[in-house]
């Protein structure tokens, strides 16, 4: 750990060291003394604990940081020095630190996205297990209930196979009791008053569902820091330009902040096949879906 003096030299300090350990360092300091570290999977932690004993704590947005382009060595040490001289000069971008309850709330939307992940694999690795053996679902769309009760009735004659079907099976039935009980907990959660005037209104949008708006919300958290032409951006849904050569072409979206509000908006507006159908009540008032625009009239051309 680093502190940069007022003097412009550099101070090394316990690295890895718990809170009260770091908090007796920085009080040895002359002040005034502020601290900086990158957000990542240390968490908020230190920074709550900081903050409420009167220390400035920013935590730097790691995408934001101004490294030079001829420094390829990145290690720990360098990293703190390089953090230490670009607060001294305010050039940090920081990022939001989120209250325990918002923490904990994107906590539980994101063990949510990992199960359903697991649960995406384990049904692609039960489908092709049977592919390879001959066996094949025709009796609709799959992973419903005839079709459980289908894979529950696959036998074979080998024991090792047979083992290894069985294990895989267990871990589809059991990943799928396990995203149901996150839904549930989540869909409690959302109808709470911290979430719920947000999470209402997302609902308004085509696509949105309670889940979907849920992630949203927990994810932005400060809607305040956004505006309409920065919140495409960091939910995924901008695709930049390709370069000159291709410039006609649009390339893919670019990876978000975080992995999950462009994985929870599987469905943006527009993108919905098939009829609109008849509207319905929205939460804040008036219906939903919208009526679409009347048409512009022609421009005013002169003479």
């Amino acid at each position: 750990m680093r502190s940069g003096r007022q003097d412009g030299r550099a101070e090394q300090g316990p690295a890895g060291a718990g809170h009260e350990t770091v908090l007796a360092w920085l009080q040895a300091l002359p002040g005034p003394v502020a601290v900086v570290y990158e957000a990542g999977p240390t968490g908020y932690g230190l920074a709550r604990f900081l903050t409420g004993r009167g220390i400035r704590c920013v935590v730097a947005a790691p995408s934001k940081m101004h490294r030079p382009s001829g420094d390829r060595v990145k290690t720990d040490a360098r990293d703190a020095l390089l953090l230490a001289r670009l607060l001294r000069l305010g050039e940090v971008t920081a990022v939001t630190v989120p209250s325990l309850a918002q923490e904990a709330a994107r906590d539980l939307v994101r063990v949510r996205e990992d199960v359903r992940a697991d649960l995406m694999r384990a049904r692609h690795r039960t489908s092709k297990l049977l592919l390879r053996q001959g066996i094949l679902w025709s009796g609709g769309t799959a992973w419903t209930g005839a079709h459980e009760q289908w894979l529950g009735q696959q036998r074979f004659e080998l024991p090792g196979l047979q083992a290894a079907y069985d294990t895989t099976l267990e871990t589809v039935l059991l990943a799928t009791s396990r995203r149901a009980r996150l839904d549930q907990a989540i869909i409690e959660m959302a109808h709470e008053p911290q979430w719920w005037p947000t999470v209402s209104r997302l609902q308004c949008l085509r696509g949105v569902s309670t889940l979907t708006a849920f992630g949203l919300a927990v994810e932005v958290g400060d809607w305040s820091r956004f505006s309409g032409s920065t919140i495409g951006a960091y939910l995924g849904l901008v695709p930049p330009r390709a370069r000159a050569a291709r410039a006609a072409i649009r390339a893919r979206s670019p990876r978000p902040a975080t992995p999950t509000p462009a994985g929870c908006w599987s469905r943006p507006p527009g993108t919905t096949d098939g009829p609109i159908g008849r509207p319905r009540p929205c939460a804040t008032g008036g219906t939903w879906p919208r009526p679409p625009p009347e048409p512009a009239g022609m421009p005013a051309t002169s003479a």
